[in-house]
């Protein structure tokens, strides 16, 4: 298993369509979180992206996973970075 960080840019133009999805969104985080995909998640306090570490497999377990998530198809963000990741100190 590796560790990437994902860090996204939401489109600012498409806030009220991505709250609208946010709740399936979220809800496919915690699917995600019980089944030891997503490390942690959450959003910069001003609203203009979020960071969200993953453990996976490698990055084409993590683009599938992302396909699948609810933001995907209704575009509203864009990567802003996608890298895997070795942390200095273990993750609880």
């Amino acid at each position: 298993m590796a560790l990437y960080v994902l860090q996204l840019r939401f489109d600012l133009a498409e806030s009220d369509r991505r709250m609208e999805v946010r709740p399936a969104h979220r809800d496919y985080l915690h699917e995600l979180k019980a089944a030891g995909k997503l490390v942690t998640a959450g959003p910069f306090p001003d609203q203009t992206g979020a960071v969200l570490i993953y453990d996976v497999a490698d990055e084409a377990e993590l683009r599938d996973i992302l396909a699948k998530d609810p933001y995907t198809p209704a575009n509203v963000y864009e990567i802003a970075t996608l890298s895997e990741w070795q942390p200095l100190f273990p993750i609880n």
